[in-house]
């Protein structure tokens, strides 16, 4: 972490700052003018800047204005003195953080200065990409079909939605845009929209204004402002509530925002990439998503393809994950013998990329020997248990055997794939002879079977009910009952999921 800089004339202010930093282990650095602060500024910034507003030469708020040139995102306190209230209005008008007014609580300063560093290194986290991100890998024609696109839009500034399944990199696509655009020295910013609660969302996307709310305590900057000439990309805009959806039209339409309790505009030179893994037309059609919004985010369209589209470039991946996963960890990279690869191909990776990024963490970390062979992979996926989380493979035995350590490859969403669904079905569905691998749709296909050989009218609508009601209420036990929360889960709009309840009687769920 970088120091606090203390810039002030007053020798006594610099030492009791510097000392009660000192005991909250804060390293600081002082300066007794702006202008060798400002010198400073050239070989490097703070993480935050305490400075006094008049000082001999350059003023605290001509600093001001030098620091949030070159750093925007870096939080400056202005210290100033009661009567002074000009000079602190001034200081909010130049973007400071907040002041603090003479004489001052060194106790209150410290807490003052720990809430700036908390923002600092927020925003540190939320901007900053790292030089090691790859770039996209493939070779299939579907992928170069996604590269040629990145390659026309590159000097362009339109709005792109980028669709695709959970896990096939859409995130990679838009830096990928970003990186290659006009904006590449400006900062990229991710927000994903289903990640944030939906009370928090409004404040996160647009900040708020000191006093907004209970607990804004101050002035925050949100991520269209952290974006600011840069790209805004907004993961799973789908999820987003509706209310919000109107007022992000409103930045696309007009290019002006107000932060949350606030009543001047800000102005929002950003470039929006939105994604999704969700059918937007169907929930245009739900009344779920806004069809005006839907049309200003859909100007440009790229569709990424799954990596069953894609099989070609699983053993160009697999090799890079080898690579990095190895390059982390510092030991020797493992290699894929001829036979492993050609069964790594063959799956289908319902978690795309991301799952097979993190199958070759644990090769790297769990397979035995240099070279990988089909039978040192999880044994979940050579004796056919498909990716259920956690679920041993079933064993000759009475009792199932369970693996040392349990392979749970992610989906997209970073969560555990769903284990077959046979241990909820319906007393009806058949269970397979013991030593078979359990298979959920080969259970649906023989209760499909029986229903229609004993002349059943409407299979589709019981078994339809069946599933929905068996996926509704793991989704609530998995959210502790939260409706809303298992909607996101799902996929689903909370109007839909709040009607699927009534209608299919179940109980146990509850507002968020």
């Amino acid at each position: 972490m970088k120091p606090i800089w203390i810039v002030d004339d007053d020798e006594s202010i610099r030492w009791v700052l510097e000392k009660a930093l000192a005991r909250e282990n804060l390293a600081t650095k002082s300066f007794s003018n702006a202008r060798d602060a400002m010198e400073a500024l050239k070989d490097g910034a703070p993480q935050v800047l305490v400075s006094d507003i008049r000082m001999p030469g350059e003023s605290g708020l001509e600093l001001l204005q030098a620091v949030k040139a070159k750093h925007p995102g870096l939080p400056v306190i202005i210290i100033t003195a009661f009567s002074d209230l000009d000079s602190a209005v001034a200081a909010f008008q130049g973007g400071a953080f907040e002041y603090l007014a003479k004489p001052f609580d060194i106790d209150k300063a410290v807490e003052l200065i720990r809430r700036a560093l908390e923002e600092s290194l927020r925003e540190t986290s939320v901007e900053h990409v790292s030089a090691d991100t790859p770039e996209i890998l493939g070779q299939a024609p579907a992928m170069q079909d996604v590269f040629r696109a990145i390659g026309r839009l590159s000097q362009s500034n339109v709005t792109v939605l980028i669709t695709g399944e959970s896990g096939s990199g859409k995130e990679l696509v838009a830096r990928a845009l970003h990186k290659h655009s006009p904006r590449a020295s400006q900062p990229f910013i991710a927000l994903n929209t289903a990640a944030i609660p939906k009370d928090l969302l409004e404040s996160e996307l647009f900040g708020h204004e000191r006093g907004a709310f209970t607990g804004a305590q101050a002035t925050r900057r949100g991520r269209f402002e952290q974006a600011e000439g840069g790209t805004l990309f907004l993961d799973e805009i789908g999820d987003m509530p509706f209310d919000l959806q109107t007022r992000l039209l409103r930045v696309l339409s007009d290019g002006h925002f107000y932060r949350v309790g606030g009543h001047q505009p800000l102005k929002a030179n950003v470039r929006v990439i939105a994604a999704t893994h969700q059918n937007l037309e169907q929930r245009v059609r739900e009344g779920l998503f806004r069809e005006d919004l839907y049309h200003r985010l859909n100007v440009i369209r790229l569709r990424l393809p799954s990596l069953r589209e894609r099989r070609e470039d699983i053993p160009i991946l697999t090799r890079h994950f080898l690579a990095q996963s190895a390059k982390q960890l510092g030991v020797e990279v493992k290699r894929m013998s001829d036979g492993a690869m050609q069964f790594l191909s063959s799956l289908e990776l319902p978690g795309n990329v991301r799952q097979l990024e993190n199958l070759c963490n644990w090769i790297t970390v769990m397979a035995p020997g240099q070279t990988v062979e089909a039978k040192d992979l999880p044994q979940e996926l050579t004796e056919g248990q498909g990716f259920a989380a956690g679920m041993p493979p079933v064993a000759s035995g009475n009792a199932p055997a369970v693996p040392a350590v349990s392979y749970s490859p992610l989906d997209g969403d970073g969560q555990a794939m769903p284990a077959a669904i046979a241990s909820s079905a319906p007393a009806s569905f058949a269970m397979p002879p013991q030593g078979e691998p359990s298979n959920w749709t080969a259970l649906l296909e023989a209760e499909a079977a029986s229903l229609l050989a004993a002349g059943q009218p409407e299979v589709m609508d019981v078994l339809g009910r069946q599933f929905e009601s068996i996926l509704i209420k793991t989704a609530l036990k998995h959210t502790h009952g939260r409706k809303n929360d298992a909607a996101v889960r799902l996929g689903i709009g909370r109007n839909t999921i709040t009607r699927k309840i009534h209608e299919l009687n179940i109980d146990g769920a509850k507002d968020d």
